[in-house]
């Protein structure tokens, strides 16, 4: 998702004004995840801070955010690559798309390192994860809900699957290995054997 998408979805409310500049937005978008990656807290952060380091004044900021938790928000939803694609032809296909998402994001060694460090002060500020799971997190699993939902529907799936432990299972599982094994260690065929080891169990039965 790009700035200017993230500006039109209204996350952060940005009053009128002179014409923006796309670069010094993407420099105050990069400042405050490099900052983050170098290990400095949501607490912590500041926009003195971020300025500082963007190269630009704090009206510069404000006249784009109004407070810092938009920002934050703003810049960790550009880790997030976009919703890929569905064929909508086969739940399995659907799903490893879906699940190969994950695997290409853990490989982003500075990405995993902002997601950690944001992750970390969940608890100290709900307001501001609250906003990214919706913003960032809920159409993943809607969409994986709708894959699921689809699969059921055609006869690919269990008639009787609980969607939300379904979900649980695949996304889960993906997580475990993208945060614990080493970056750039997974298998490129690691959505497919996750897939395709889940669907051992939610598979319809003839």
């Amino acid at each position: 998702m790009t700035i200017q998408e993230t500006t039109r979805e209204g996350t952060g409310a940005r009053p009128a004004g002179r014409p923006r500049s796309e670069k010094a937005e993407k420099a105050i978008i990069e400042a405050t995840l490099d900052l983050i990656a170098e290990g400095m807290g949501v607490s912590e952060l500041s926009i003195e801070a971020i300025a500082s380091k963007a190269g630009v004044g704090k009206t510069t900021i404000y006249r784009r955010w109004s407070n810092k938790e938009d920002l934050v928000v703003d810049a960790l939803a550009t880790l997030r690559a976009p919703l890929p694609p569905l064929t909508g032809e086969s739940a399995r296909d659907d799903l490893i798309t879906l699940l190969d998402v994950m695997r290409k994001e853990s490989g982003q060694a500075r990405g995993r390192c902002v997601m950690n460090v944001a992750m970390s002060e969940a608890d100290r500020h709900p307001r501001l994860m609250e906003r990214f799971m919706k913003r960032s997190v809920e159409p993943r699993k809607q969409a994986m809900r709708q894959t699921l939902e689809r699969g059921v529907t055609t006869g690919e799936l269990r008639a009787d699957l609980d969607l939300d432990i379904a979900t649980a299972m695949l996304t889960g599982t993906m997580l475990h290995h993208t945060k614990w094994a080493p970056a750039g260690d997974l298998p490129v065929d690691l959505a497919e054997r996750v897939v395709d080891a889940v669907m051992t169990g939610i598979a319809a039965r003839d």
